[in-house]
């Protein structure tokens, strides 16, 4: 048996972000395990505590990021999970400037931390697909080892460049952690508050005039337990994580009933920076740039490794869709109603013309 908790588990685990929802679930079902002795939760002082009913079997700390060595130290930590990354500027919360400062910074500051913890055996970081960025050069499936062609530019993608390069560097000078990088796709869901569902639930949904790129997601659900296989269990390397299949962002808007609104990606891209500025909505030139030109991953290393697949793309997103129909502006018996509406003037006026011919 390995030290820490029962089955090679890890006895005393760290979760960073606990004030969020992916992280505050993370830490909740780790604290339930029999096989993990302690679980601790770790966010800046100025964190909220929207999640403080759930996390009742979480030790929590607040604790800027340069304090954290003596922490991880003083607690004889085994485990890190790191989920503290925000995906989107929030103007309220000091825009790009604290986003870039909490994501590279943050981590930069955490790695150096676990660097110093001799107890330490395993990290597990938060990553995106995003780390591939965006090109018309793009092959049509990312694997792993798939290198970005160009530098993503959204602020998002650019800091997931910088966190997994500090995770190799973190690696080399660590070869006796179990350090695993866990590249999710957008996250949806029934419970899932993101941009991206923020941007499903609008009545007109803007794309780009041309483009009907190929999406994947993934429920939030299966990320949990992706999160979890890789804490009780020893899942070395980096790993794309998303729902098998693929979904157009046309098909998504319809089964969402929304209506599609296309414009010009300039335009699109302007609309998105003005909104930020004047501090509406939190969409991105990483979404922007994601509705251009899609991603898809392969996941079959996940598959093979984890021995688990994550629900389909399409399943994903219609619990999402369960959780949101009230604000759909066509139903999905109206869409098929006018679609056969439409087929059947079709088949008139061919037939029409054939009378004529």
């Amino acid at each position: 048996m390995t030290p820490g908790g029962a089955s090679g588990a890890p006895g005393v685990v760290v979760v960073t972000g606990v004030s969020r929802h992916l992280g505050a679930h993370v830490a909740a079902r780790l604290a339930t395990d029999p096989r993990i002795e302690r679980v601790i939760g770790v966010d800046p002082p100025a964190a909220g505590a929207e999640f403080t009913d759930l996390l009742d079997r979480v030790e929590r700390v607040r604790v800027d990021a340069g304090s954290l060595g003596g922490l991880l130290a003083d607690l004889s930590v085994d485990a890190v999970v790191h989920l503290a990354l925000v995906s989107a500027p929030d103007r309220q919360h000091g825009g790009r400037a604290a986003m870039k400062e909490q994501n590279v910074i943050g981590t930069m500051q955490l790695l150096a931390a676990c660097q110093r913890a001799p107890r330490l055996r395993k990290v597990v970081v938060r990553s995106s697909t995003a780390a591939y960025g965006v090109s018309f050069r793009d092959p049509a499936v990312f694997t792993e080892e798939t290198e970005p062609r160009e530098v993503p530019r959204g602020g998002f993608g650019r800091d997931i460049l910088d966190i997994e390069g500090y995770v190799r560097g973190f690696r080399r000078r660590r070869p006796d952690v179990t350090a695993t990088v866990l590249r999710f796709a957008p996250f949806i869901g029934s419970t899932a508050d993101t941009t991206l569902t923020r941007y499903f639930r609008a009545p007109v949904v803007p794309t780009v005039l041309g483009r009907d790129p190929r999406l994947q997601f993934l429920h939030i659900d299966d990320a949990l337990e992706v999160l979890h296989r890789s804490i009780v269990a020893d899942h070395p390397g980096t790993y794309n994580v998303a729902g098998p299949g693929v979904l157009s962002l046309s098909q998504a808007i319809r089964r969402a009933g929304r209506i599609e609104a296309p414009v010009l990606e300039p335009g699109l891209s302007g609309a998105v920076s003005l909104a930020r500025t004047l501090g509406y909505g939190r969409l991105g030139l990483d979404q922007v740039d994601l509705f251009v030109h899609g991603r898809v991953v392969d996941t079959s290393r996940l598959i093979q490794e984890y021995g688990f697949t994550p629900r389909t793309t399409a399943a994903a997103f219609d619990d999402f869709l369960r959780a949101h129909q009230r604000g759909a502006v066509l139903t999905r018996d109206r869409l098929a109603a006018t679609e056969q509406a439409i087929l059947a003037g079709i088949r008139q006026v061919r037939a029409a013309a054939r009378e004529q011919s």
